[in-house]
């Protein structure tokens, strides 16, 4: 390869190559060795008394991970067997901090340089293994931890007492080991082990004061991590004989489950070549509080060092549970017509991780972020597929809300799409509304559904129509309970009710803007009249209740029977125990016709049936037994309407609050008084008694007189003249 020679004018300048100690590089480039010096945000937890709070703490890693790196060969010393307790003291004075154990110390003469040399430590022999065969799991592998933070440090205060040689001495360095002193060996009388006194250099770290809340958040997780081994701060305990699961139960005593506990142990070669076993323990605990809308939160630790920044292990414990679920879940999702996706497995959980594994790799000294490693990789497989299984099983409730929350979502997305149409439909025409003319008091106007075309030819002619308007219903209306949201826009009869109304699904009632204030069922009074005023009032109940609440929603009542005397004028009968009652007063009758149907009824009658004042009017007593009762009328499950349908008797002493019965002479009472109503010699606005209510209650409060109860019975009673 040729490389182009430079045709350079003048005199160069060499650049200036210099050489830097240990003290140099650890002082002036501390982040290569800690992270960053600076105070930076940090999404974590502080504990309370007995509580854990999740918050974001203002942070400074490389003041936190110089101490971190003393405690860790405490810990190391504990996984080597030797360490019980480890005691850590912060002085009145804020900066000062002395950490304690009662390990066996380590050779004298080797005190100086473990604190003021890089690469010097016992841990850099990766085929070294325990009393049980199996390799060293260990926090310190590159040798640089204690040394960096004596030489940051304004001063650094060593005591070491040697298990084997029963001698102690101590050593002090000052102002980053510029100044080293120390005392004579001698006997000691105690525990052995190693006693470190620092102060944190203030030209280093820019603030050498050490937060007290942070400081004990890291002994505490220790002990999580650390179950058996004791620890100590300001002279207060800590030790936790069931880990992990116990930081679990302290986030949420309610909603933690212990997922699983395994250890995964695998053959490898050493850089020796030689043959090895190593072991991986695995612990996993979980807090399920499904009613959260709170993202997944992962609290991991790796050889008990907190991986803030996760890593691979992160990745595939949850993979693994999002894979599970949505796999378990796909056929009941695709019958749905739902999509499960990560969210609806992961929101609300809180996943507690805890990994022990020999040689555990990094990114950084700060070992902040774990990377991936090939026999830990297999030993979370192996895991989850083990435990989740068991989870699944002890836990069957999580499948349902899995599959509720992407139920929810899809609701959700389809109200955004019901938003968007909504305001579409507020400026299209309704061809098939016959409109009120008022213009500016909407809260006078009312409207009547009507069943079919017919019905409409019949309001044009007999309404008034300033204040009244009109709208037919082509076959009986859709089932809301059991469509989607997508199918309810699409239905073309919803749609225009909705646009003449100026109603909008998932959105509350605008009260105020309301194009009609009076919404009225005119069905036919037969069985299918009925089926057809269930359907409209489980379609306005099951998007918007509050209108049941002002009493907006009311059926007219169409009269069944229309009897005409022999000087032409008519009377009306709803019932036919109504027009008994009439054939005994009135001995002048010319004709009875019965109105098979709203296209059936005479003028007069169309206007006897709206010039009422008031209407029979729906009301909820009770919001969640009448959404109950609701779902058992028209949901998917057929069994609840079987039991209601086949057992009655039975099903009302179950669930009906009973009712004393009208007697024969308050029936009779009750006809008397509407007849006198009835008999007028001409048709105009008559009088009536006062505004009836009628209830739509579930069975826990009511009898059958109201409303979903009523088209139930008639459902039974089509049924029985079949038989």
């Amino acid at each position: 390869m040729d490389v182009q020679k430079v045709n350079r004018r003048g005199k160069t300048h060499d650049a200036v190559i210099e050489s830097k100690d240990q003290r140099w590089h650890c002082r002036n480039r501390l982040s290569l060795v800690f992270g960053s010096n600076e105070i930076e945000d940090l999404d974590t937890y502080v504990y309370g008394d007995n509580s854990l709070e999740f918050k974001t703490l203002k942070f400074h890693q490389a003041k936190s991970k110089a101490i971190e790196e003393i405690l860790d060969n405490c810990i190391d010393e504990y996984y080597r067997g030797h360490v019980t307790e480890i005691h850590t003291t912060l002085m009145e004075d804020g900066k000062t901090v002395v950490i304690e154990d009662n390990g066996i110390g380590f050779p004298l003469d080797k005190i100086k340089e473990v604190y003021t040399e890089f690469r010097v430590g016992s841990k850099f022999k990766d085929d070294e293994v325990d009393e049980k065969g199996f390799l060293f799991r260990t926090l310190g592998q590159n040798g640089l931890g204690a040394a960096a933070t004596c030489l940051t440090s304004d001063s650094f205060i060593a005591r070491v007492r040697h298990y084997n040689t029963k001698k102690e001495q101590t050593y002090t360095f000052l102002d980053g080991a510029l100044t080293v002193k120390k005392t004579p060996a001698k006997p000691f009388n105690g525990h052995s082990g190693v006693r470190v006194e620092l102060v944190l250099a203030q030209e280093v770290y820019k603030n050498n004061i050490i937060d007290p809340d942070l400081l004990r958040k890291r002994i505490i997780d220790l002990a999580y991590n650390n179950p058996g081994l004791a620890f100590y701060f300001n002279k207060e305990k800590y030790l936790y004989e069931n880990g992990l699961y116990e930081l679990a139960q302290r986030i949420n005593p309610e909603k933690a489950r212990p997922f699983g506990y395994d250890k995964y142990i695998y053959e490898t070669i050493t850089n020796k070549n030689k043959k090895a076993q190593g072991r991986i323990d695995f612990s996993l605990s979980l807090v399920v509080d499904r009613s959260s809308e709170q993202r997944e939160r992962m609290i991991s630790f790796v050889n008990s060092s907190p991986t803030f920044d996760g890593g691979f292990h992160h990745d595939r414990i949850k993979r693994s549970f999002i894979n599970f679920f949505k796999e378990k879940l796909e056929r009941t999702s695709k019958k749905e017509h739902l999509t499960v996706v990560d969210n609806d497995v992961l929101t609300g959980l809180t996943f507690i991780i805890g990994i022990t594994m020999p040689n555990a790799r990094f990114e950084s000294q700060t070992k902040r972020k774990l990377v991936r490693d090939n026999h830990l990789d297999k030993a979370i497989d192996i895991f989850m597929e083990k435990y989740l299984n068991k989870f699944a099983k002890s836990y069957p409730e999580f499948s349902d809300d899995v599959l509720e929350r992407a139920k929810s979502r899809h609701r959700f997305e389809e109200f955004k799409d019901a938003t968007k149409r909504g305001k579409q439909q507020k400026k299209q025409r309704v061809e098939k509304l016959l409109d009120a003319n008022e213009r500016r008091k909407r809260e006078l106007c009312t409207l009547f559904i009507c069943e079919g075309d017919s019905a409409i030819g019949g309001l044009r002619s007999a309404r008034n129509k300033l204040y009244q308007g009109g709208i037919a219903l082509k076959g009986k209306p859709m089932n809301v309970v059991q469509a989607s949201i997508k199918d309810i826009l699409d239905n073309q009869e919803f749609s225009d009710i909705m646009a003449s109304i100026g109603l909008t699904i998932g959105h509350p009632v605008d009260f105020e803007n309301m194009r009609y204030s009076k919404i009225v069922f005119l069905a036919d009074s037969d069985v299918d009249g009925g089926h057809i005023n269930t359907l409209l009032t489980n379609f306005f109940f099951t998007f918007w209740p509050e209108l049941f609440e002002k009493g907006i929603i009311q059926i007219a009542k169409a009269p069944l029977f229309e009897v005409i005397l022999d000087k032409g004028e008519r009377i009306f009968a709803e019932t036919e125990n109504e027009l008994e009652m009439l054939k005994e007063k009135n001995k002048k009758i010319h004709e009875i016709q019965r109105n098979k149907g709203l296209g059936e009824m005479s003028p007069e009658a169309f206007k006897y049936v709206l010039s009422r004042e008031t209407f029979t009017k729906i009301t909820i007593e009770d919001l969640e037994s009448a959404k109950s009762m609701l779902q058992i009328c028209f949901g998917k499950d057929s069994n609840p309407r079987k039991d209601l349908l086949m057992d009655q008797e039975e099903y009302d002493k179950k669930h009906v609050v009973q009712v004393p019965p009208t007697t024969k002479e308050d029936s009779t009472a009750k006809v008397e008084k509407e007849l006198k109503k009835k008999t007028t010699k001409k048709i105009a606005k008559p009088e009536h008694k006062e505004q009836k209510v009628r209830k739509l209650k579930a069975p826990s409060s009511s009898s059958y007189a109201d409303l979903v109860n009523e088209g139930l019975l008639n459902m039974k009673e089509k049924r029985a003249a079949k038989n």
